[in-house]
């Protein structure tokens, strides 16, 4: 215990008698780094201990919430309705060969009585395959504004207008697709995969726009008809 106070004392008397020559200048390090404190001359601050630290854990960012836009609840997967499946569409045994490429048919007004059926039915093509068709059976149907455009694929086309084109007895048309309006006005798109209600087309249609696949009826008559060809361009 003598010897260690002896030798520390004899390190403070040294840098005091040194102190005149180095006051002005720099302190050596290696007298920083031996930890000795002479008060007003040179004393190093001790090394704070840095804290230990924890990794934060990540926070979802809080957007400002607008009172004008309304919250919306977040969606429940198992409570998605999926999307619905197309019917099926059975032979129909009754229908003629068809050609592949459905005609271009529009009409100011298409009417129908004995309205009995709307099905969604596959019908041969020329070709040996077969196409889906939307099927309306009725008494007899009468169109107005008709027009009719036949083109082949390529080819030049054939356009039949009438004044009025009429469908009298066992009347079977098969569609590729019907967009008009209902006769309240309000707009209507039947497509091939879900026929639609009897409501929605009965007693008829407004400014129809059809892919005609073809037709048949005891009795089909024209008023005031034209036909003409159009190139293709």
């Amino acid at each position: 215990m003598i010897r260690r106070r002896i030798g520390i004392s004899s390190v403070i008397v040294a840098m005091v008698i040194a102190t005149p020559l180095i006051l002005g200048a720099a302190s050596a390090p290696e007298a920083r780094d031996a930890g000795v404190c002479i008060p007003l001359i040179y004393c190093p601050q001790p090394t704070p201990t840095p804290a230990p630290t924890t990794p934060s854990t990540p926070t979802t960012p809080v957007l400002p919430i607008d009172p004008a836009v309304p919250p919306v609840a977040p969606v429940d997967p198992q409570t998605t309705p999926a999307p619905a499946e197309p019917v099926d569409a059975p032979v129909d045994a009754g229908a003629p060969v068809f050609t592949g490429t459905p005609a271009s048919m529009g009409s100011e007004s298409l009417s129908f009585t004995g309205l009995k059926g709307i099905s969604i039915v596959s019908v041969p093509t020329a070709d040996g395959g077969s196409i889906r068709a939307l099927k309306i059976s009725a008494d007899s149907i009468t169109i107005k504004g008709f027009s009719l455009t036949v083109r082949p694929p390529g080819g030049p086309g054939l356009v039949t207008t009438a004044d009025t084109m009429s469908l009298q007895g066992n009347v079977t048309v098969y569609i590729g697709s019907i967009t008009a309006s209902s006769m309240g006005g309000a707009p209507l798109t039947i497509g091939t995969d879900t026929p639609p209600p009897l409501t929605d087309v009965e007693p008829g249609l407004l400014n129809v726009s059809m892919g005609l696949v073809g037709s048949i009826a005891d009795l089909i008559s024209y008023s005031n008809t034209d036909q003409q060809i159009v190139e293709a361009k």
